[in-house]
């Protein structure tokens, strides 16, 4: 099944699959993202203050960590398009419920509830792609798709600078329950994964109907059971545990560590730094959301620049040189003048390498499992950024009602990633080494 998968030309179907599964991340990085935005009007809106946001982004990353440790195991066990559908069905309706919020701990725990869904739709829609799309081409997929994930903060941003004024916080919710229904009819086009199938059960009936879909000419007369090659030997320590087998321990061990820094460090900018420009760097909400729409520039850039460069350079010394990039812009956002030139090229300069660095762990992670615990290794990656995610931003709130200088935390946000580039560099050298331990001695 890999070779016919991979050997397969890149036609109608695999655009297509590569065309749904991009606006599925992007509804799940509008959902996820466009709270920070917004934050200073809904604490307003509730009769708050700003710093009274913390138990909401707190609530909403403990979802996430819950859902990215929860779902993406169901998904191992049941196909990635029913919890694809679920996720999208429940998420919504959640978010239809929070534009009748009445104080900050019911936006809390709406918000926390529905991280548990949106958490799930990066890896799930990853492994999905991955499995489907030929090796030649699929990280360039998946950078593709993550593009359009940080389309959706884009997006985000374009709806706080010109929809907040006249509509208030309230239309962010409804978009945001709007979207995932309207993309719930486009999962019917899309077949199940058939390395999930072949994994699950290599007679499953199905897998010639899935294949008939993919293929009409493919010729399977006769054809009563499919193997996925090498990853069939795998098969008998499938589940999540395996990654904590002797081949993945460490692997999952430096990507979970480096996903609690990095994704921590995002959960943090994405949910205070419009509050900190505004509160501490006098630059207005709607001015520095104009300003995050340029930045989205370099994160896409950095997304596609990191799928193409993977394939032809050390992946992990890209990586690391990306992430330590971005710890000089992120410390450059407290000293440079808010709003200035220098200030926006910080700004693009930071979306490039935190977005396209992040790209690159979540391909190392995609790409570092078979696909019978693949979904389980992304999301359980992710989900140790989400507990990341609750940590940081609660550190963030914290500095807040601190007062602290705008330098100081900028500085402070800036060391994990040059941590993240150690650890991506740990992990390079143990699968190296892993490597030359399975070559098997010439006899003499």
């Amino acid at each position: 099944m890999a070779a016919f998968i991979d050997d397969r030309p890149i036609g109608w179907r695999e655009i297509m699959l590569l065309v749904i599964c991009s606006i599925i991340l992007f509804i799940d990085g509008f959902d996820m993202y466009f709270l920070g935005k917004i934050a200073p009007a809904v604490a307003e809106g509730l009769g708050g203050r700003p710093v009274d946001m913390t138990q909401v982004f707190t609530m909403q990353q403990v979802g996430m960590a819950v859902g990215a440790f929860l779902m993406p195991p169901l998904a191992d066990r049941w196909g990635r398009k029913p919890v694809l559908a679920l996720c999208l069905t429940v998420f919504g309706a959640l978010s239809f419920v929070a534009v009748y919020s009445t104080s900050f701990t019911m936006l809390a725990w709406l918000r926390g509830v529905s991280g548990i869904f949106f958490s799930a739709m990066l890896p799930i829609a990853l492994a999905l792609l991955s499995e489907m799309t030929p090796r030649r081409r699929r990280a360039l997929f998946m950078s593709i798709a993550l593009v359009c994930f940080s389309g959706g903060n884009l997006g985000s941003g374009a709806m706080t600078a010109w929809l907040l004024g006249s509509w208030g916080w309230q239309i962010a919710f409804w978009l945001g329950g709007i979207l995932p229904f309207l993309a719930l009819p486009l999962l019917l086009m899309v077949p199940e994964s058939v390395p999930f199938r072949v994994q699950r059960n290599p007679q499953d009936p199905k897998i010639p109907a899935t294949i008939g879909r993919i293929d009409p000419l493919a010729k399977l007369q006769g054809v009563i059971e499919f193997h996925m090659g090498e990853a069939r030997k795998a098969v008998q320590q499938s589940g999540p545990m395996a990654m904590f087998g002797p081949r993945y321990r460490l692997q999952t061990i430096i990507l979970w560590c480096a996903c609690f820094l990095a994704l921590g460090n995002i959960a943090l900018l994405a949910n205070w730094l419009p509050t900190y420009m505004q509160e501490l760097g006098n630059v207005p909400i709607e001015e520095f959301a104009k300003h995050m729409m340029i930045g989205f520039v370099g994160g896409a850039l950095g997304t596609l620049t990191m799928g193409w460069l993977m394939d032809r350079v050390n992946p992990y010394i890209l990586i690391a040189v990306f992430f330590l990039i971005d710890a000089v812009a992120i410390a450059a956002l407290g000293i440079l003048p808010g709003g200035s030139l220098i200030f926006i090229i910080a700004l693009v300069i930071w979306n490039y390498c935190q977005v396209g660095g992040q790209t690159g762990i979540n391909t190392l992670a995609t790409l570092g499992y078979p696909p019978e615990m693949r979904s389980s290794g992304i999301g359980w990656a992710g989900g140790s950024g989400r507990i990341g995610g609750i940590a940081f931003p609660l550190a963030g709130g914290y500095a807040l009602t601190l007062l602290l200088p705008l330098e100081t935390i900028m500085f402070a946000t800036a060391v994990p990633a040059v941590i993240v580039a150690g650890l991506i560099l740990v992990l390079g050298w143990e699968n190296r080494r892993w490597a030359k331990d399975q070559v098997q001695p010439q006899p003499a």
